[in-house]
């Protein structure tokens, strides 16, 4: 087969984009990304984006709610699904170094409305993943100005706060990040390795200090019984194998155990980022598996330290879901190390609205240079090298939501689209490894196609286990997905319009 294979069946739904094809078009002078990237920077982006609410907020969630001390196990359920996804991304990456992430690596393997399936999905995913953070990070922002006697107006609070209506901390977050981005890569990695030493000394800080006050009592019973929550198992809010198979819901127990990694999965949310950013990295063939691998290892060791340390400080019952490591830290008598994690915590997810807000950026801008959207949006700045069209576009929009949004209504439709895009990238290693055998991969997926497919059966039960209502909001915006394709998307396709030259 030649290396440079022209795309299969050019007028249909499931036309291929060549990797040479990928890679010819980050050349192109107005639509070239610049490379600055080094390995230690995707890890330090990876670190920066996964330790972020999950470890801040979502860790007393969930034990509170739905596995007790055995939320220990929950984050190393998630971190092995992460971990089967991470080595098909690994792949991915340093094969096909090309803005867009899941969505370049379904476009080159599987086909153009798979392709643009995904990226639609990623938009969605990494939009309310930004607005979710930013909400998260006003409420520490909150509580730090609380504690000097510092208020804002009610009604500049957020729709979290009784009487709130717009969260104008959460707003002006996104926009200042916004401006960050369009300056240039370069300076968000050096204002990112900042903020991940600070965020990290501050995760060391609660495991050392907390180990001092570890009751072992707390730690009983480790995987509380299973309870059945008010409504039983015919509500939407159930996971949707209790729905599809018709037991009871239940929390806590080993079922508690999927259903809290189903939740905190969203903790993990990153190092699937870091692959958006490969045509910005310098020797992306070394750096992108080093970068994606080597910050999940890092992140899903220090969850479980925590998880382990929060809920034997402190029984899983009494845990506060808004702020659990402080909240535990001031239960122990232990104020002043309360409020190092409260201001850990909000120097901490700027970072993570900030790798979020760049993967978003970088799919739309891969797929407005494919005509997919609008190639008005494929245009880099003439000196920073950077999409700033999208980047500000989304960026105020993404900044409108999060003034209006609930913290606690989006993120599980967060989780659905990111496990959606492990399932697509693991079946693409599958069948470009069919298809293209003679490309070169720097690294290389181990126990193909075995892994991969391991890597789609746990990304699918952990979906399972999200709520019923998760999966109709998911469905609905797949399916206005389709119909734009169709409308505009099919007929603007840069690989369309190429194939309709060539029979000419």
């Amino acid at each position: 087969m030649s290396t440079d294979q022209q795309p299969r069946a050019n007028n249909g739904v499931f036309r291929t984009k060549t990797v040479e094809q990928s890679i010819r078009d980050t050349e192109e002078p107005e639509h070239a990304l610049k490379k600055s990237l080094s390995a230690w920077d995707l890890m330090v982006f990876g670190v920066g984006v996964i330790i972020g609410t999950g470890i801040f907020v979502l860790t007393g969630k969930v034990a509170k709610e739905n596995a007790g001390p055995a939320t220990a196990l929950a984050f190393i359920a998630a971190g092995i699904v992460c971990a089967l996804a991470a080595l098909c991304y690994a792949e991915f990456a340093s094969t096909v170094p090309v803005a867009g992430s899941a969505y370049t690596f379904a476009y080159a393997s599987i086909g153009e409305l798979p392709a643009w399936i995904i990226g639609w999905d990623l938009v969605l995913e990494f939009a309310l993943g930004t607005a979710v953070v930013a909400v998260g990070w006003s409420g520490y922002v909150r509580s730090l100005m609380d504690n000097i006697d510092w208020h804002l107006p009610a009604a500049l609070e957020g729709p979290d706060v009784p009487g709130g209506t717009f969260d104008i901390l959460a707003f002006l977050l996104v926009l200042v990040l916004t401006v960050v981005l369009v300056l240039g890569m370069k300076l968000s990695a050096r204002i990112t390795a900042l903020v991940v030493a600070i965020k990290v000394t501050v995760v060391m800080i609660v495991i050392v200090a907390g180990l001092f006050f570890i009751v072992g009592d707390n730690y009983e019973p480790f995987i509380p019984p299973a309870v059945t929550p008010e409504g039983g198992g015919s509500n939407w809010d159930a996971p949707l194998v209790q729905l599809l198979f018709g037991y009871e819901a239940t929390n806590f127990g080993v079922m508690g155990i999927f259903t809290a990694a189903s939740v905190v999965f969203f903790a993990f949310i990153g190092f699937d980022v870091v692959a958006t950013a490969a045509e910005e990295t310098k020797l992306p063939q070394r750096d992108m598996p080093r970068g994606i691998l080597g910050s999940l290892f890092i992140c899903t060791v220090l969850y479980v330290a925590v998880a382990l340390v929060v809920t034997g400080m402190q029984h899983y019952t009494e845990l506060s879901v808004s702020a659990p490591l402080a909240d535990a830290f001031k239960a122990a008598g232990h104020p002043f190390y309360a409020g190092v994690i409260s201001f850990g915590a909000a120097v901490g997810l700027t970072t993570v609205c900030l790798i979020l807000l760049l993967g978003q950026t970088r799919v739309f801008f891969a797929m407005s240079r494919d005509g997919l959207l609008p190639r008005f949006f494929s245009k880099t700045h003439p000196r920073f090298k950077t999409p700033y069209r999208p980047t500000i576009l989304l960026g105020v929009i993404i900044a409108i939501v999060a003034g209006f949004t609930s913290i606690n209504e989006l993120a599980t439709l967060v989780n659905i689209g990111t496990l959606f895009a492990f399932v697509v990238v693991a079946f693409g290693v599958i069948v470009l490894r069919r298809t293209r055998p003679d490309l070169p991969r720097a690294f290389r997926t181990p126990w193909v196609p075995v892994l991969p497919i391991l890597s789609i059966a746990a990304s699918l039960w952990l979906m399972l286990n999200l709520p019923g209502e998760t999966w109709f909001r998911f469905a609905v915006w797949m399916v206005i997905g389709i119909v734009v394709y169709f409308l505009y998307g099919r007929r603007h396709s840069r690989l369309g319009q190429e194939g309709q030259a060539a029979k000419y």
